[in-house]
């Protein structure tokens, strides 16, 4: 495709005396102005907005007045005495100038007579790598700088690592400041031996290293007599002919759903843009989850119908059948369709403060569809350093990391290497909303296929029918030595001498036994109450009220326990005694232990204490014998059990 765009700029259809269509003119068009999307990357200060501020210097892109701004903004902020700062142009940021580094994702776009660009100035600093791979997950190339008197660094081979696993395969090996070691080539060839040799399981297409000065233009736009030994091409040049066609119009048909169209009775259409692949009118399509098939009727656009459609067209399609087909699913060709599945295998890059904790609940979202999801095992970290496969039982920012995840519904998905749209999510904190890591799909994993849910005569109702009241648990939470174990082995002797089945699930015996394996770290905890509320789920199933007392710190577990039963069945009871009288109690000498620092991770101490926002019920103020009347009393309120006469006598 380059070889062709440069024949074609040498000698235009109308120079070569031929004439022309409209339609030629336009495939001229694309061929000669094909736009390259590409990135900076690389350590901080490796002068990757300088290197952009250059590029658009050098082809004359700078307006007057920006030069001229530029100039003045050059003598109160630069870095290089007298002479323009071209990363001031890009690090348009205050607070981005004040420190001399680039903070968030900066875009520019740009034209020479041969091509069109895309360029995205990302972070250096670690700090922010996660604005880093916003700029990478729509980039087909990859500059990555590297400062020729230092050499590879950490961020560097993070940035490479992040770069392979976003699908970049193109790769510029931009090796700057090649002035500050005196144009050395020894030095240039020490720097793209080193990295060639830690690139290379990462499976790049195409590496061209060039030797740069970005600030004095060494080999951008020319290349430089002060490398004679340099035989390669300028950075502009090697932009301008770089092939990273990728035709995603060969591989399979797929187009997630972002709108179910119904303007009126009489039209039903399914709106979306194509991941890939082309449709036809009179293709057959399959709803990927569902396996539900139809033929295309009608691909529609706001320019009128289309006879067909290929990759990056936004379209709506009618079918010939009436198809259940929500926002979310994905349509797809019957004979290359994608992976369904509730489990698969993921890399996370890790963009939160809060570490990765597994066995929690998070929402993944990919395309237009979310679902609730569990990261079941991190298998391991990697390692930037050397690409080496670390043990880890959690992960932090800007790490990543290789993992299972399962999902409460099957998802439909491809590989992300075969399929960048359908193969990438997000993972979002189900409290705060916010997005905590970047998501790509490595492959499914097919679990215990064989394996299916046995029906049985016997439901919940028929087992809580015997027993005269219906199922529940009351999950009782608060600090240690808040009352919590006492209150609730009281709302149990009075239950059992009412004839009403119990258990009672306290925190300390379970990990005697069912989770004797677990310790107290944040990870340890999210495992310890995601097994309670399997455990109380399937309590509630013999038809029995169960009774939990722990901590459970954290409100994301304690909604996922909740999330798992039905609705109204979860009451919770925040025991919402203060840490000041949980001290001065200290039934079993473990405050005092905390704060010698003899326990670790102590809630309250060392660890935080996540209050519920809307329990069902609070306690604290009041004894023991009324805390546990008012829990019988909500019992009797939502009609779990009958009246229980004398409920405030505990002598009876």
């Amino acid at each position: 495709m380059a070889e062709v765009a440069i024949q074609l700029v040498s000698a235009t259809p109308a120079s070569a005396g031929v004439e022309t269509t409209q339609q030629e003119h336009t495939q001229f068009d694309r061929l000669t102005r094909q736009t390259l999307r590409f990135l900076t990357c690389g350590s901080v200060d490796d002068g990757k907005s300088t290197l952009i501020g250059r590029l658009l210097y050098d082809q004359s892109l700078i307006l007057d007045d920006q030069l001229a701004a530029l100039e003045r903004d050059s003598k109160k902020h630069g870095t290089d005495g007298a002479n323009i700062d071209f990363a001031l142009l890009v690090d348009g940021l205050e607070a981005e100038r004040e420190q001399g580094i680039t903070i968030d994702v900066a875009y520019r776009y740009f034209t020479t007579p041969r091509r069109s660009f895309i360029v995205a100035d990302t972070p250096g600093h670690e700090q922010y790598t996660r604005n880093m791979v916003t700029g990478a997950s729509g980039a087909d190339l990859a500059i990555l700088l590297i400062d020729a008197r230092k050499g590879l660094l950490t961020q560097t081979c993070r940035h490479a690592a992040i770069v392979s696993l976003t699908g970049i395969k193109h790769i510029v090996l931009a090796v700057n400041k090649i002035d500050l070691v005196d144009y050395d080539e020894a030095r240039f060839n020490e720097i793209v031996a080193d990295f060639k040799k830690f690139a290379a399981p990462l499976g790049f297409e195409s590496l061209q290293p060039i030797p740069l000065s970005a600030r004095h233009g060494d080999n951008m736009s020319e290349r430089s007599a002060l490398t004679p030994w340099y035989k390669g091409p300028s950075l502009i040049s090697y932009l301008e002919d770089v092939n990273v066609e990728q035709d995603r119009r060969s591989e399979p048909f797929r187009m997630p759903v972002q709108w179910v169209n119904r303007p009126h009775l009489d039209f039903r259409g399914f709106s979306g843009t194509l991941a890939s692949g082309r449709v036809s009118v009179g293709d057959a399509v399959i709803v990927a989850a569902s396996g539900r098939t139809s033929t295309i009727a009608r691909i529609v656009t706001a320019n009128g119908d289309l006879d067909s459609a290929e990759a990056g067209d936004s379209i709506t399609l009618t079918l010939n059948d009436e198809v259940d087909i929500a926002r979310g699913d994905i349509l797809c060709t019957p004979k290359d369709r994608p992976e369904v599945s509730d489990q698969f295998a993921a890399h996370l890059i890790w963009m939160s403060d809060e570490k990765l904790l597994p066995g929690r609940s998070y929402l993944l979202k990919a395309g237009t569809r979310s679902v609730p999801v569990t990261v079941t095992e991190l298998k391991y970290r990697l390692d930037v350093n050397n690409l080496g496969e670390l043990a880890a039982k959690t992960l932090s920012l800007n790490e990543v990391g290789f993992c299972n995840l399962a999902t409460t519904t099957p998802l439909a998905f491809d590989p992300y290497q075969a399929n960048h749209t359908t193969g990438a999510f997000i993972l979002i904190d189900r409290t705060t909303h916010a997005t905590v890591a970047a998501g790509l799909i490595a492959h499914g994993l097919r679990r215990a296929t064989h394996i299916h849910r046995q029906g049985l005569n016997i439901s919940k109702a028929d087992r809580a029918r015997i027993k005269h009241h219906k199922p529940a648990v009351l999950w009782f939470t608060g600090l240690s030595g808040s009352g919590k174990s006492t209150i609730a082995n009281l709302v149990e002797s009075r239950l059992y001498a009412h004839n009403v089945h119990t258990i009672l699930l306290d925190g300390d015996n379970i990990r005697h036994g069912l989770n004797k394996d677990l310790g107290f770290s944040d990870v340890d905890r999210v495992e310890n109450i995601r097994r309670i509320g399997e455990v109380a789920k399937l309590m509630t199933e013999a038809g029995l009220i169960a009774i939990c007392s722990f901590i459970s710190p954290f409100r994301a577990e304690r909604d996922l326990a909740r999330s798992l039963l039905d609705e109204g069945e979860f009451i919770e009871i925040f025991v919402d005694t203060p840490i000041e009288d949980c001290i001065a109690r200290d039934p079993k000498g473990l405050y005092k232990k905390a704060i010698a620092g003899e326990i670790k991770n102590f809630t309250g101490i060392d660890q935080p204490y996540e209050p519920p926002l809307n329990p069902e019920l609070v306690l604290g103020r009041e004894s023991a014998q009324q805390g546990a009347a008012k829990v019988i009393a909500k019992l009797i309120e939502l009609g779990f059990i009958d009246e229980i006469e004398n409920l405030d006598d505990w002598s009876i």
